[in-house]
């Protein structure tokens, strides 16, 4: 089936309008159904036991100080401590049975005979399942009043007074009020998990976390949707590969093409100094490693790191607690990924132009800086904000405004928009000899369009403020954080492959645009969509169970053809000879095109099934998923490019490939190991404890603590050690090549081997022809 580009093109374009009409109606539907938060809740005589300024503040003391750093909340944060959702409604639970036991038959719980406990047990679950929804007042019975304090008691104990056993430094919380509203807004997510929608027999959060105490269970819809997704995957999977084949995209070949040698391709200045951004994301890559290494050694040892406060008296819990280590481990993952990508974008411009803009070195320096700038700001405002260096509305705006991806303070996150729109302004500037002469759906508008699509989405993450609820703020966060990974991220992956098979004179400019836009048009017909699969336990509209059952399911098919394009890419690269000088770099892609696969389609695929989910959101099998699909995916890309660059901008007689094989090599094995070793296992091990003895059991501190469990956690350490060598080798290696650097040789006069081989690509005709 011979199908244009233009064709595609409308495809694609049709599928975007779709996509925004869909999730611009959820936003409306999100907006009129969230649950409100009571102006009162109040017990059997009339007295106010909490206020909604005691909720929202609440809210606010759990961004300000990093607990979703530490924990999470509605099943979205960290994994190390509890859920606090699911620890508030499980506490809550068990207060009110002991409540009972004293008022009824003067004796703890569990003195009872289990006659009577199941009397208990039944009244509990009947008390919280018949829970009404007042928006304006909440009634609770005597046993829920209690129960509420005594919930408040425990989080002053845990989170302002400090517990070690559970890696919890003293202040976390810095007063006994902040934490007692912590504990309010805690068990208000609870009184929203196990109370009906009006006119629905489900609760806000679809009757999540499972917890017999309380009676929360999946309802019949989940499994229904759970097996939906699955006949779905079948026949989606076939009509795309019938799709995929009939469209006829040419692959890559190397046999009998010309592949330009590096020492054969003229130079920029800004091309030069975008192997700047590769150091900067080297060292960062290292440094995110380390503190992995550090997060994975306080699951053994919650208060401290092998022994350091006996020996040499550093208490690192109290210096560099979890929360902060966490969120500077995510957030370096992001920012050398991001980096790397952005010295990518800009490398790729004058290689396929043959053209430099004016001054664009000095605003590449600019820009340099400013990144400098934000990545030491925001990671400097993160430890400042949650230990409480800021007054008033600081904390959020320079600080930490404390939500999982999106900590840095909210005056760097403009600093980081303002670079995101620097750097899509740039490359546009870059690719404007081929902008000009090319359709709008041409390799370089898809990367302008993939730059901006990052930048623009990132604006939803200002939609929202600390006292917004936390349903809303779920909402808007997701856009950010899963329609770029599974949306622009993924669409940015296509387009920089097909500009560098492109720039190796492996496929043609036209071949490759009809293949950007038809991955591209399946990428985005699934990925936006389907963050609503991050919706269903998040106090967001039902309607969002079927739609994200279906369009998550799909995002799994576009993985196929990105790996089925990989061992095309590897069979190009085979085929090329031994002296095919990009061997380094095909190897970084494809890598990352399998864990891509693995890591976000196969496993990602397992955890949203509805069913699955309810059970295991929030524990290691989100770890595993995690650490495969943004470093192995993402995380190898960048790598890949970067060789890329260092292979054309280092000196031809001082170039080796020993040390990136090694860094190849002992990443790859480093997360293999750590993914199939340690976090496979436990994240298996958890949903059978999810299964069997409720979700705030999987997330308790008694499942970590297990011997099994233990064990697998210390079986995390050889993966660890070799990633941690990988990423140090590599930026030794990236460190070394910049001092064997080539001098900048393209004038404006300069014949360009892969410009003048684009520009010959036109069709002869029409430069712009759209019959192809």
């Amino acid at each position: 089936m011979q199908v244009s580009r233009k064709q595609l093109a409308t495809f694609l374009a049709t599928i975007f309008v779709v996509n925004l009409i869909v999730m611009g109606g959820g936003a409306w539907l999100s907006y009129a159904n969230e649950p409100d938060i009571p102006d009162t809740i109040v017990g059997p005589d009339g007295e106010t036991v909490a206020t909604s300024d005691d909720v929202r503040t609440g809210k606010t003391v759990f961004q300000e100080n990093g607990l979703m750093n530490q924990g999470s909340i509605l099943g979205r944060g960290s994994y190390y401590d509890t859920d606090y959702t699911a620890d508030a409604l499980e506490l809550k639970a068990e207060y009110m049975r002991e409540y009972y036991a004293q008022e009824r038959h003067d004796e703890n719980y569990t003195a009872l005979n289990a006659s009577v406990q199941a009397g208990i047990d039944q009244q509990v679950r009947q008390e919280l399942q018949s829970s009404s929804y007042e928006p304006d007042r909440v009634e609770y019975s005597a046993a829920e009043v209690y129960a509420h304090q005594q919930v408040r008691q425990d989080y002053v104990e845990r989170y302002y007074e400090g517990d070690r056993e559970r890696g919890v430094p003293e202040g976390q919380v810095p007063s006994a009020e902040g934490a007692e509203e912590f504990a309010d807004f805690a068990l208000w997510t609870a009184w929203i998990s196990h109370t009906d929608r009006p006119d629905s027999d489900t609760s806000f959060t679809n009757d999540w976390p499972y917890s017999p105490a309380a009676g929360n269970d999946p309802g019949g819809s989940i499994m229904t949707w759970s097996v939906i997704a699955m006949v779905l995957l079948v026949g989606g999977a076939g009509i795309a590969i019938w799709l995929y084949q009939s469209v006829e995209l040419p692959e890559p070949e190397a046999d009998g093409v010309s592949i330009p040698h590096p020492s054969e391709i003229d130079l920029t200045p800004s091309q030069l100094l975008s192997t700047r951004f590769v150091l900067i994301g080297a060292v960062l890559f290292a440094a995110q490693t380390f503190l992995g290494g550090l997060l994975a050694h306080y699951y053994v040892e919650r208060d401290g790191f092998f022994g350091m406060r006996e020996l040499i008296g550093v208490d690192i819990l109290q210096w560099l607690p979890w929360s902060i280590a966490r969120t500077w481990h995510v957030d370096l993952g992001v920012l050398w990924i991001a980096t790397m990508w952005l010295g990518a974008g800009l490398f790729l411009a004058p290689l396929l132009t043959g053209r430099e803009p004016p001054k664009q070195a000095l605003y590449v320096k600019g820009l340099i800086g400013a990144l400098l700038v934000v990545a030491v700001g925001g990671l400097a405002g993160i430890w400042l904000g949650i230990n409480n260096v800021f007054d008033g509305q600081l904390w959020w705006l320079l600080g930490n405004e404390g939500l999982e991806y999106l900590e840095i303070g909210r005056i760097w996150q403009f600093g980081l928009l303002a670079g995101f729109v620097g750097w899509t302004v740039l490359v546009a500037r870059g690719f404007k000899p081929l902008l000009d002469r090319e359709p709008r759906y041409g390799l370089g508008h898809m990367i302008v369009y993939a730059g901006g699509s990052i930048g623009l989405l990132f604006t939803a993450g200002f939609l929202y403020t600390p006292r917004s609820n936390i349903v809303t703020t779920e909402f808007w966060r997701w856009w950010v954080v899963h329609m770029w990974v599974e949306g622009v991220f993924e669409f940015f992956i296509v387009v920089v492959i097909a500009l560098t098979l492109v720039s190796m004179n492996l496929l043609s400019k036209k071949s490759a645009e009809k293949a950007v836009i038809f991955q591209a048009a399946l990428v985005m017909g699934s990925g936006i969509i389907g963050v609503s699969h991050h919706y269903w336990w998040a106090g967001l509209p039902e309607v969002w169970l079927p739609i994200g059952s279906v369009f998550s399911t799909l995002e799994f098919i576009p993985l196929l053809f990105i790996l089925y394009e990989a061992l095309g890419q590897y069979r190009a690269m085979d085929t090329a000879g031994t002296d095919f000088p990009y061997r380094m770099t095909f190897y970084f892609i494809v890598a990352s095109s399998v864990w891509n696969f693995f890591g976000a389609g196969v496993i990602g695929f397992f955890i949203n099934l509805p069913l699955i989910s309810y059970y295991e959101t929030g524990t290691y099998l989100t770890v595993a998923h995690a650490h495969g699909a943004m470093f192995g995916a993402f995380g190898l890309l960048a790598m890949g490019m970067a060789v890329y660059i260092l292979r054309l901008t280092t000196r031809t007689e001082h170039w080796t490939d020993r040390r990136l094989r090694w860094s190849f090599w002992l990443c790859n094995v480093g997360l293999a190991l750590m993914i199939f070793l340690s976090l496979l296992p436990i994240g298996f091990l958890q949903l059978e404890t999810g299964f069997t003895q409720g979700y705030a059991a999987s997330r308790s501190l008694e499942f970590y603590e297990g011997g099994l469990i233990q064990a697998l956690f210390w079986l995390r350490m050889p993966g660890d050690t070799l990633l941690i060598a990988g990423s140090v080798l590599f930026a030794w290696d990236v460190a070394t090549k910049l001092l064997l650097q080539r001098k900048a040789t393209a004038t404006e006069t300069t014949g360009h081997v892969i410009a003048d081989r684009i520009v010959g690509d036109r069709d002869p005709v029409d430069p712009i022809s759209d019959d192809d």
